[in-house]
């Protein structure tokens, strides 16, 4: 892998703002079904609750989550799949939705032609956070510590596959390191066992680890984002430390089934951007750790595709197989 896309981060700089009414009014006429393709309480359905509100206010209808958890998030999208391109189902779906095509075989549809994007809503920065115990402070001296104990060390992740594993992974690529990955079920029995010293590292979300590393009970000593993340401005990115072009993060992004008319499109997108501007929203968002994007939906479908490429080549490189 060489350099990973910047555009992830490219809406972060500017407040996401409610984009120009669009010239057909569409109006959904019943209550809209959200598809969160993953359990309750987990990210995609944290950001999904949070958004059905203002965007239904907005669109003058109420919207209804619908968790339809399992594999990797594919039972949901198949669900959306089935669905009529009416803009009465919608999906927020994680980063899993442009890497499962690369993982999981004989889906009973193609990621790539299925779905209509309509945003990328919100990014998750990752910390790289290591046990304090590791005489290291920098991302420099820990990649001397790992090199000097070949096939010593493992690190963790929240379970194979995930954005924490992923960010991993490339990492290791990246550095060249020999060390062993450690899938726990979650992101917080990883972060448990680092605490107490059994793994080297672990990519954790920001609403996960932020708090240990201000307590000093990690050291986060780098961030996967292209650019520093507010929070924790003294931490550089993994790119500025040796890694030019390292960038690896959770996202949620908004879909619709394929063939969506452009005017409802652009609707939806728009009621995405309001929920994105609702100040209740950007500090939850912000308590969380995620970051409000509101890309529009061509520029999304761009991303989308290019992240799908991307996934494709890592999941090959690093021998990453369905868990």
């Amino acid at each position: 892998m060489s350099r990973m896309p910047r555009r992830a981060l490219a809406g972060l700089l500017v407040v996401p703002v409610l984009a120009r009414p669009s010239v057909a009014q569409w109006t959904p006429t019943r209550p809209i079904r959200l598809i969160a393709p993953y359990p309750p309480g987990g990210g995609v359905d944290t950001t999904s609750r949070l958004l059905a509100v203002p965007m239904g206010s907005f669109l003058g209808q109420s919207i209804v989550v619908e968790n339809r958890a399992g594999a990797g998030g594919s039972i949901g999208a198949a669900e959306l799949t089935r669905s009529a391109p009416d803009g009465q189902t919608i999906m927020i779906d994680a980063m899993a939705h442009t890497v499962n095509p690369a993982l999981i075989r004989n889906l009973p549809f193609d990621y790539a032609t299925a779905f209509t994007p309509i945003s990328q809503v919100v990014v998750l920065p990752q910390l790289l956070v290591i046990n304090p115990q590791i005489p290291a402070r920098t991302l420099g001296e820990f990649v001397a510590y790992v090199k000097a104990r070949p096939g010593q060390l493992s690190y963790g992740s929240s379970g194979n596959a995930t954005a924490a594993h992923l960010a991993g992974a490339l990492f290791v690529q990246r550095a060249g390191l020999d060390i062993q990955h450690v899938p726990y079920r979650g992101g917080t029995p990883a972060l448990q066992d680092l605490l107490g010293g059994a793994i080297a590292f672990v990519f954790g979300t920001v609403s996960s680890s932020l708090q240990l590393a201000r307590e000093g009970r990690l050291r986060a000593i780098a961030v996967s984002t292209a650019q520093r993340i507010a929070s924790m401005p003294e931490v550089p990115t993994v790119a500025e430390q040796g890694f030019p072009g390292y960038e690896l993060n959770e996202w949620n992004g908004l879909y619709a089934p394929a063939g969506l008319p452009a005017p409802v499109t652009q609707r939806l997108f728009e009621a995405a951007t309001h929920a994105l501007a609702d100040a209740t929203v950007r500090q939850r968002l912000d308590a969380l750790g995620a970051f409000p994007v509101g890309s529009p939906p061509d520029a999304f479908a761009r991303y989308v595709a290019e992240q799908r490429s991307v996934m494709a080549g890592l999941v090959r490189e690093a021998r990453i197989e369905a868990g």
